[in-house]
C-alpha cells in the first residue's frame, strides 16, 4: 500500500451505536487565540461544551458528568466528518479545527503483563536480551514448561504463589512473571499529561529500535474520586529490544514523542454502556505496510488476568492520589509474532504503517507510524494549557 491510503472513514471511526453514546473528545480550535476546546459528538455535529468544563478533568470529576453533559447545549464548531478530515497527518489544515486526544490533565499509566500471553513474550524478551533471532527457541520452551500451568492462574493466588516456587525451583522464574501472578500489577507512568496523540496523528518510535510494535488497549479514564468514568482505546507503542535488554529500560522504552495514542473518543459510562461492556470488549488491530505486508489480530478482555477496576484500584487510593485523575493503559494479550522478514526474527514496526485499533462499541483509532525524532513535537503542556484557557476567558 502507498501512504496515501492512510485514510479516516467516519462510520469507521464512530462507535457502532454511536447514536446513544455519550462521547467526549478535544479539538483545536483556531481563531484570535487558537487553543483546545472539550467537545461532544451529538447529532453529526461536534459541539464545544468548554463553558461547561474547559478541561476533560474537571468534566470528569463532576459528580454527574453524564447529566451535566446532556443538559449543555454547547456550540457548534462543524460537522464530525468535516473535523475528522482535518485531523488526517498528512491533510491537517491548522486554519480549522481538528481533532487531538481526549484528555488533557490526566496523569498518563498503563499496567503491563496482565494477559497470559504478553507475559510469555515479556518473559522471552528478557531471556533473549531484545534479540529477535532467538525469540521462536525460546518461546517453545517458555511455552512448553509453563504456558498451560499460567494461564489457569488467578494473580495473588495460593496456587500462584506455588507455582512461583516451582519455576523458581526450574529456573525459570522472571521478574515479569512476579507482577503477572504475584499479588502486585505493574503499572507505570507511560507518559506525561497533555503529551497523547489521538486520532489520525503519527505515532513515534525511539530511532535506534530495531524490534517494536503496537499494543493495542483499553484505556480507564478514572476521576480524582478513584471510580472509573470512561473508557478509550489505546496503542502502548512498545520497545522490544529496549525492555528486553534491562527492565530499567522500560522508561526509554516507553515515553517518547508521540509514543502515546489515545482515541478516537472517550466514551463516559451511562445507562447503554458500563463497566460490564469493558469486560467483554473485543479490541481488533490491524497493521497495513507500504511493503505490501499485512497483519491482524484481536485481543478480547475477557481474557484479562487482572479484572480493569482491580488495575484503578491498583493505581488510585489511598497510597496514590491523582487529583485531575487518570488514563489507564489495561495491558494487551496481543503480542505480533508473524515473520516480516527473516524467517524467525517475528514482527517489528517500518516506519508509514498504518495501525487500526477497533471495537464495536468504542469505535477506531487510526495513526499511521513515524519515530519520535520526526512525529510533531510536543510543545504544549499543561502550563500553556491553563495561560490558554485563561487568555479565552475560560479559567
Amino acid at each position: 500500500m502507498s501512504e496515501a491510503d492512510f485514510s479516516l472513514d467516519p462510520e469507521g471511526v464512530l462507535p457502532d451505536d454511536y447514536e446513544q453514546a455519550t462521547l467526549v473528545g478535544r479539538v483545536w480550535r483556531p481563531g484570535d487565540i487558537p487553543g483546545p476546546s472539550v467537545v461532544t459528538i451529538r447529532g453529526g455535529e461536534v459541539r464545544d461544551i468548554s463553558h461547561l468544563a474547559p478541561t476533560v478533568s474537571e468534566l470528569l470529576n463532576m459528580a454527574d458528568p453524564v447529566s451535566a453533559l446532556r443538559a449543555h447545549e454547547g456550540e457548534r464548531i462543524g460537522s464530525f466528518e468535516d473535523v475528522l478530515e482535518n485531523s488526517h497527518a498528512d491533510a491537517l489544515n491548522p486554519a480549522l479545527p481538528y481533532f487531538l486526544a481526549p484528555v488533557d490533565l490526566q496523569a498518563l499509566k498503563a499496567a503491563g503483563v496482565t494477559f497470559v500471553r504478553s507475559t510469555l513474550e515479556r518473559v522471552i524478551e528478557e531471556h533473549t536480551k531484545g534479540d529477535p533471532a532467538g525469540a521462536e527457541a525460546a518461546r517453545e520452551k517458555i511455552e512448553r514448561e509453563i504456558g498451560g500451568d499460567l494461564a489457569k492462574v488467578k494473580p495473588g493466588s495460593d496456587e500462584a504463589e506455588r507455582l512461583k516456587q516451582m519455576l523458581i525451583e526450574r529456573g525459570l522464574w522472571s521478574q515479569y512473571l512476579e507482577v503477572g501472578i504475584g499479588p502486585y500489577a505493574e503499572v507505570f507512568s507511560k507518559s506525561q499529561p497533555m503529551s497523547a496523540v489521538g486520532i489520525g496523528a503519527e505515532v513515534g518510535l525511539h530511532p535506534d529500535s530495531t524490534w517494536n510494535n503496537p499494543e493495542p488497549e483499553t484505556v480507564m479514564i478514572a476521576n480524582a474520586a478513584g471510580r472509573t468514568v470512561a473508557v478509550a482505546l489505546g496503542n502502548d507503542v512498545n520497545l522490544r529490544d529496549f525492555e528486553g535488554r534491562s527492565a530499567l529500560l522500560l522508561g526509554r522504552a516507553k515515553d517518547n514523542n508521540a509514543s502515546c495514542a489515545i482515541g478516537p473518543f472517550l466514551r463516559l459510562f451511562d445507562e447503554h454502556f458500563g463497566i460490564e461492556d469493558v469486560r467483554a470488549c473485543e479490541v481488533s488491530m490491524t497493521v497495513e505496510g507500504t511493503d505490501g505486508f499485512l497483519m491482524e489480530g484481536s485481543s478480547s478482555m475477557a481474557e484479562i488476568s487482572r479484572d480493569p477496576l482491580d488495575l484503578v484500584g491498583q493505581t488510585i487510593g489511598r497510597n496514590h492520589q491523582y487529583p485531575d485523575g487518570l488514563a489507564l493503559f489495561t495491558g494487551t494479550m496481543f503480542a505480533p509474532t508473524k515473520d516480516r522478514g527473516e524467517p524467525g526474527m517475528g514482527f517489528t514496526h517500518h516506519p508509514g504503517d498504518i495501525v487500526t485499533i477497533a471495537s464495536p462499541r468504542l469505535g477506531a483509532l487510526v495513526n499511521r507510524v513515524t519515530t519520535s525524532d520526526k512525529a510533531a513535537p510536543w510543545t504544549f503542556g499543561t502550563g500553556a494549557l491553563m495561560r490558554n484557557l485563561a487568555a479565552r476567558g475560560l479559567i
